[in-house]
């Protein structure tokens, strides 16, 4: 089964990556059974040309928010500005096995994973998207 995602998320994530490279753009996901919304977050990454990190603050208001009852964090999104739209080592290094979704974006090719023990670098397996 593949992952649904609003065409407007396609696009707002694509423009973000363009806008923010040639540094990696980052953000949070939400929504059920499919991806509803993706907000921008701020990359606090050391060298953010390099990786992302997701500003700390904005994840513990979204999981706070979400545990007060609403919207459902369901993964992250971030951009490989002069990459491919793969899972690299270091993405594997910061993922947790706790199935949450990776949608990555390089240029026009937008891909998505779930984290877990599998897979790729051994921590992600492919999710076919099914724009929405």
């Amino acid at each position: 089964m593949g992952l649904r995602i609003s065409s407007c998320v396609i696009a707002l994530i694509q423009r973000a990556a363009e806008e923010a490279a040639p540094l990696e753009a980052c953000g949070l996901l939400f929504g059920a059974d499919r991806v509803e919304r993706a907000s921008i977050e701020v990359n606090v990454a050391n060298d953010p040309s390099r990786r992302f990190e997701i500003d700390p603050g904005a994840l513990i208001a979204a999981l706070r928010a979400e545990r007060g009852g609403g919207e459902r964090v369901i993964g992250y999104w971030h951009s490989h500005p002069s990459g491919v739209a793969l899972p690299s080592l270091t993405d594997a290094e910061m993922a947790a096995e706790d199935g949450n979704i990776w949608v990555i974006v390089a240029g026009d090719e937008v891909t998505a994973w779930r984290a877990g023990a599998s897979g790729v670098h051994g921590r992600f397996a492919r999710v076919t998207i099914e724009p929405d």
